[in-house]
């Protein structure tokens, strides 16, 4: 049965002339990246929070760098260099791949803040993400509506302690500590002009496409930003998901299983 859908996927991808990638954080779990999206796996690789009964909304929130702000970035500044040090896995370059052979190519909407994708080589200005990057800063203020890169901030982390013991950056303008430019629970302060520029570009992306076909790839329902914006472009949606891959079979397919491995046995059948 998945290998009939996997043909029929195939066929699909074939005749689109634009593919329209939507990732969630299981796109980056086969890079070896833990799922932050509830406190079984936050807690896993943060004991301290854990011990602490800090949940994940209690520390992705911009309160945080207001009261606790080493402990917050503690956490962001580890995840800062966990991105920094992992690299993509081989299903983002059968993506980019794929997006080549095709007459309008691709692009990529994503929740995640890893950097992933341009890390394996798409465009910048394919690419809008949604919640923004943890590659980028903002005042925690904030104080003006600047947005500078984080490539020269490097963390310094006590793993015991769970604090952050080096100079904190600061924002440019006014001195005040900086925040990653990340949509965070409750958050007001998030300035979202890069991630909106991003998505006036995917918006006359789409106008260009006429038989586009939507990939969708480890978006769960728990925080359904990408599945619902991956169903509003259907007809034509491929669903790539380990635990919840059903979608309505007016407007796609759902495959069940991890992304790699779906997107390699999608490949296969590609060039079969």
């Amino acid at each position: 049965m998945q290998e009939a859908r996997i043909q029929h996927a195939a066929a699909w991808l074939r005749e689109a002339d634009g593919l329209l990638v939507t990732a969630g954080a299981g796109m980056g779990v086969d890079s070896g990246l833990p799922d932050f999206r509830g406190n079984v796996g936050l807690w896993r690789a943060y004991p301290a929070l854990a011990e602490a009964k800090r949940d994940f909304q209690s520390i992705a929130n911009p309160r945080a760098f207001e009261d606790e702000v080493s402990l917050a970035w503690r956490f962001y500044g580890h995840r800062l260099q966990l991105y920094r040090a992992t690299e993509p896995h081989p299903g983002f370059a059968i993506l980019k791949r794929w997006g080549k052979r095709t007459e309008r190519g691709a692009f990529v909407f994503t929740s995640n803040v890893d950097g992933h994708f341009q890390r394996a080589g798409f465009a910048e200005d394919r690419i809008e993400e949604v919640h923004g990057s943890i590659h980028h800063l903002q005042c925690s203020r904030p104080c003006s509506p600047r947005i500078d890169s984080a490539a020269d901030f490097v963390p310094q982390i006590d793993e015991r302690a769970c604090r952050h013991t080096g100079p904190l950056p600061r924002c440019s303008h006014c001195g005040a500590v900086s925040r990653p430019n990340i949509l965070m629970f409750w958050d007001s302060a998030w300035l979202p002009s890069r991630a909106d520029a991003q998505a006036a570009r995917r918006a006359e992306w789409l106008g260009s496409v006429k038989r586009l076909v939507v990939l969708e790839v480890g978006a769960g329902t728990t925080l359904p930003t990408v599945r619902r914006f991956t169903e509003r472009h259907g007809a034509r949606v491929i669903r790539v998901n380990a635990r919840e891959p059903l979608i309505d079979p007016a407007i796609g397919i759902g495959l069940e299983g991890r992304a790699l491995d779906i997107l390699t046995q999608l490949d296969a059948a590609l060039g079969a």
